[in-house]
């Protein structure tokens, strides 16, 4: 169930990164930082893996996301 609701985290968390990979939309990711982890977090409790292996590459391009854009834009 855990792992469930991570996945469910993590695709409503990648629903806020993907507008974001727009110039001057890369703020939102900062939004979308804190849900990845609560997801993270939520996957690692779970028996699977598969939630939180989702939550990370989701971090993963958020993440790099704001490294390209300086961390703001």
């Amino acid at each position: 169930m855990l792992n469930f609701a991570s996945i469910l985290i993590g695709l409503l968390s990648l629903v806020i990164v993907i507008p974001a990979t727009i110039p001057f939309l890369g703020w939102a990711n900062w939004l979308a930082l804190p849900l990845i982890v609560i997801g993270i977090v939520v996957g690692a409790l779970s028996s699977k893996d598969s939630g939180r292996n989702f939550c990370l590459i989701v971090l993963l391009i958020a993440s790099l996301r704001l490294m390209l854009g300086g961390g703001i834009i």
